[in-house]
């Protein structure tokens, strides 16, 4: 099987370093991907440099329909995106399907947002000194940014650096991961064919001990990272003088209240914890349920999974719970889960792991102080708890380092606002799973699950500089 070159200004180039590509779920070699050293890495910034030089100047007419383009193009090779998803990344066929959506959505969404990003004008008569100015300001583009992007959704969340890039006339260096990088090179064949300049998107795989050269590079002028809380903090210490967007971990939460009609909301929950093998970072993992339904929740819910969430062969439509990613993200929740049980917590379903295959594991009486409840499993896994008066569910929904989504299922308008202005999280999902995102919603966390905020607008911003103008109109 012959390596796929990196592509440095449009023309491959074949290194020494290869990685190989494997199917999670059966283990079968699916390719060999070369990694950029240190000179491909030079070159990407220089092209990438110098094509800013004229990308920045694009109108956002044209940024709009080259944006529109390669969201029609997606839906065209459609489904080679949904193969190359369930071969590399263990996505369930249905999930699969419902990435490659999104991500056209991505696009088409930041096609929209592109003709509506220009100047607004600034109220000079505000104060005396102002009178006589006519103000106005814009958002710039910044120059090269450094996009880092994991396994998950090797698709949609690459979609979401590079959407927004090509919005705001920025150009990039688009580091995928090692273990899902075919979706990203399929996307760059495809910005290519759209037109994008060879030089302003740069899918680029390689080493992550390269990134801090990165860094240190003067020219590149923000870090947009989503992956793990470690390595992203780690990052951004490194990233002293560029912007940083960080889109980390968590270990959401449900909040399930008397009041609520949540009989009717357990298939959506069930499916929030277990789809895709829980490898989300807004993936159901801790649910806290009022102390006088928590005993009929919990047999309703383990009493639903079998047929809510089936697990096996991604490929098969019905799947709902699809390989973990490698062996070794296994053998951590395992241990984690064995340890948890050392003390003290009761394992409600049986531990059923085949291959990577891990079947849907529900727990109680996890102590607090247990990897597998302070930590993100990443997992099909969840967590049960009770709890007595409303304030203490918010309580534990906020006992976590983490604070990216949580979701409060209740009919009382005055537990809603309580909930709003109580849980220490980016997003808080009302008779909804945590795992619930749409592309044109603010995205992000507090604490250990990020810095800044994704979706379409919002990156934009971030992707942006502000610039005033300010016209002295009086007469000399």
């Amino acid at each position: 099987m012959n390596p796929h070159p990196v592509f440095i200004n449009g023309e491959p180039v074949i290194t020494r370093d290869v990685v190989k590509v494997r199917n999670p779920y059966n283990n079968a070699l699916l390719a060999r991907i070369c990694l950029a050293g240190t000179d491909e890495i030079a070159a990407a910034l220089d092209v990438a440099e110098k094509t800013f030089a004229s990308v920045r100047h694009t109108s956002p007419t044209e940024r709009s329909e080259l944006l529109r383009h390669i969201s029609e193009e997606i839906g065209r090779r459609a489904q080679d995106f949904v193969g190359l998803l369930i071969s590399e990344a263990g996505k369930p066929m249905t999930l699969a399907k419902a990435e490659v959506q999104r991500a056209q959505a991505t696009f088409s969404l930041s096609a929209a947002a592109a003709l509506h990003f220009g100047d607004a004008p600034l109220d000079m008569s505000a104060t005396a000194a102002g009178a006589g100015h006519r103000g106005s300001v814009r958002h710039f583009p910044l120059g090269i940014i450094l996009g880092i992007t994991p396994f998950n959704f090797p698709l949609n969340l690459v979609a979401h650096k590079i959407a927004p890039c090509l919005a705001t006339g920025n150009t990039m260096i688009l580091k995928p991961s090692p273990k899902a990088p075919l979706c990203a090179l399929l996307l760059s064949e495809i910005l290519t064919t759209c037109g994008v300049p060879p030089g302003q998107i740069t899918v680029l795989p390689f080493d992550p001990q390269h990134t801090k050269l990165l860094l240190e590079d003067p020219r590149v002028k923000m870090l947009t990272f989503t992956g793990s809380d470690t390595v992203g903090w780690k990052l951004k210490g490194d990233a002293v003088k560029q912007k940083s967007t960080l889109e980390l971990g968590g270990n959401a939460a449900c909040i399930i209240e008397p009041d609520a009609d949540w009989k009717t909301h357990i298939p959506k929950i069930i499916s929030g914890a277990f789809s895709y093998a829980g490898q989300s970072c807004i993936s159901v993992q801790r649910i806290f349920a009022q102390r006088s339904i928590y005993t009929d929740f919990r047999a309703a819910f383990l009493a639903q999974i079998p047929t809510f969430a089936p697990a096996g062969d991604p490929s098969n439509p019905k799947t709902l719970v699809g390989p973990m990613i490698d062996s070794a993200a296994v053998a951590r929740v395992q241990r984690w889960i064995q340890e948890a049980v050392d003390a003290g917590a009761h394992l409600l379903t049986p531990l059923k792991i085949e291959g990577r295959i891990m079947h849907p594991v529900v727990l109680e009486h996890v102590p607090h102080h247990a990897p597998i409840m302070r930590e993100e499993a990443f997992a099909p896994l969840v967590i049960l708890e009770s709890y007595d008066t409303f304030a203490e569910g918010l309580a534990a929904a906020n006992d976590s380092r983490f604070g990216l989504q949580a979701g409060v299922f209740t009919g009382d308008s005055d537990k809603i606002l309580q909930a709003y202005n109580t849980l220490d999280v980016g997003g808080v999902l009302i008779n909804q799973v945590p795992t619930f995102r749409v592309e044109n919603m603010p995205y992000g966390g507090m604490k250990d699950s990020g810095f800044g905020r994704e979706g379409i607008r919002y990156s934009m911003k971030e992707m942006s500089e502000l610039k005033s103008l300010i016209i002295n109109e009086q007469p000399h």
